[in-house]
């Protein structure tokens, strides 16, 4: 299914990785949002699982392998045209999640990825529901 001007919503995986205090993101090499920040994921694909598919994306993009804690939100990404069409339609599954093992490295549609302290978070011009989220996802830790 195309991710522009799609038939259907797409459903997107993400994670809030910590370790030692620092949540890892990723600079977006494609569109949408090509260019910014954002927590690291991608589209779920036909027949697996929301974990599976978090895991999988998490390896792909960044090289870390991560242990998920729990749920953190559901949102929903819906960008227009402007003739008023759904340009993307995203339905996004965040988790919280720690790392595990791995080296940071940027690869699949990642132009880059870190390691960002929550404070350096605020710097980063991040869409208001990544931070959000972040925020949420630090009931976890203690767990």
């Amino acid at each position: 299914m195309p991710r522009e001007y799609p038939s259907a919503p797409v459903v997107g995986l993400g994670a809030v990785v910590w370790h030692e205090g620092k949540v890892l993101m990723i600079r977006r090499g494609q569109p949408p949002r090509q260019g910014l920040w954002s927590l690291p994921g991608g589209g779920q694909i036909l027949g697996e699982t929301v974990e599976q598919g978090i895991r999988r994306e998490l390896r792909e993009e960044t090289g870390v392998e991560i242990d998920l804690l729990g749920l953190v939100a559901v949102i929903d990404s819906v960008q227009r045209d402007a003739e008023g069409r759904v340009l993307y339609h995203y339905t996004i599954v965040d988790y919280a999640a720690r790392w595990r093992s791995g080296e940071t490295v940027a690869g699949d549609d990642a132009a880059e990825a870190a390691w960002f302290t929550p404070k350096e978070l605020e710097e980063l011009d991040l869409w208001e529901e990544t931070l959000r989220v972040v925020e949420q996802s630090r009931r976890f830790l203690s767990q």
